[in-house]
């Protein structure tokens, strides 16, 4: 699955904001009151999350996330192994509580 696709599925969202699509990298920002929405959206395509928010990352999620920003302990990790492509998607929530920022990168194999 291509983050062109994924980014589809999301497009019935409410988006605040478009950062970036490419055919490597997904940033765009969403609102709050719609996380149960985009839950949705990345367990159906992704699977639960490996580190759900309020975990602390472990040495791997720390190094799968190393080139885009990281991942804290308050923020969402999803990731999948597709046949020719690993996908991840992470939520950065924003102190206002009422935006997240919304990163997802896929590498190819």
């Amino acid at each position: 699955m291509t983050l062109k696709e994924i980014v589809q599925k999301c497009r019935m969202q409410n988006v605040h904001e478009v950062r970036s699509i490419t055919d490597d990298y997904v940033e765009l920002v969403f609102y709050n009151k719609k996380l149960d929405q985009w839950n949705k959206i990345f367990y159906d395509i992704l699977g639960p999350p490996k580190k759900p928010a309020g975990v602390r990352p472990s040495k791997e999620d720390l190094n799968l996330t190393e080139d885009y920003g990281g991942i804290w302990i308050n923020q969402t990790l999803f990731r999948r192994e597709f046949v020719d492509s690993t996908v991840v998607a992470m939520y950065w929530p924003w102190q206002d509580d009422v935006h997240t920022t919304l990163k997802m990168a896929n590498s190819k194999k």
